[in-house]
């Protein structure tokens, strides 16, 4: 017969059952802190469409980032800091509360960054994007969470994924210097940031150690806006295509 010390016991495990098959931390601490994590998340994504949303909606803001030279020296400005502002919290750590400041200016900053490269984008593309982008991140999400309790291992993906990125990263180079219209690059684009959404929720659930909730929370936050900003442009080149075969026929 159970000890109510026992039945405690039993009913704090079934709360808190194991994330895999060979977790041997405590289900209590790594539940606490994937929370964490997501809140983290949740903050920046509302940030980041109340101020994405501020650039589309307020045009003349929009306007001086893409339509002048001191808009696009802002924005260069915006990409440098964004940058250094990451450094420096991979330098700096866990130290508070900088890692919190350095993770909201972060957070402001590729907000802008999304606002500029949506402003002159149809409404309706930029709604489709958003629906289609939580739908994938909240179904992988879930299906790794199902995955990695049965004992399923996505590490194998990091080779494949890092080389996907490279090409992705190069060919945007060229692109850069010699402009091409190719649907292909948004698909590959796409399957990548779906596939690091569910290598890093991996992570997140069995690698990451319980202070490195800002990291976890970036590294889930830009798979989100990469995989958003591919749907963007992909959809936005698929109906470019369209126009011109409707407009040859």
């Amino acid at each position: 017969m159970n000890t109510p010390l026992n039945r405690n016991n039993d009913l704090e495990a079934e709360a808190s059952p194991l994330l895999y098959p060979t977790m041997i931390e405590s289900p209590e601490l790594r539940w606490g802190f994937i929370r964490k994590v997501y809140a983290i998340l949740t903050v920046q994504l509302l940030v980041t469409i109340a101020v994405a949303a501020t650039v589309y909606i307020f045009r003349p803001i929009s306007s001086l980032f893409a339509r002048t030279v001191l808009g696009l020296s802002l924005y260069f400005t915006i990409i440098v800091t964004s940058l250094v502002v990451l450094i420096a919290m991979l330098v700096l750590g866990k130290k508070q509360p900088l890692n919190h400041f350095h993770l909201g200016l972060f957070t402001i900053c590729l907000s802008l960054m999304v606002g500029v490269s949506c402003a002159f984008t149809s409404g309706k593309v930029i709604v489709e994007a958003a629906i289609l982008t939580a739908v994938i991140f909240l179904s992988l999400s879930l299906y790794t969470f199902w995955a990695a309790r049965r004992g399923h291992d996505f590490s194998f993906l990091e080779p494949f994924l890092f080389a996907a990125l490279t090409g992705l990263l190069v060919f945007g180079l060229i692109e850069f210097f010699y402009p091409v219209d190719n649907v292909t690059n948004g698909v590959v684009g796409i399957i990548t940031f779906c596939g690091y959404v569910v290598y890093d929720t991996e992570n997140l659930i069995k690698r990451y150690k319980h202070d490195e909730y800002i990291s976890a929370a970036i590294v889930l936050y830009l798979d989100i806006l990469n995989l958003f900003l591919k749907l963007v442009r992909w959809k936005r080149r698929l109906l470019a295509k369209i126009e011109k075969m409707l407009d040859f026929l």
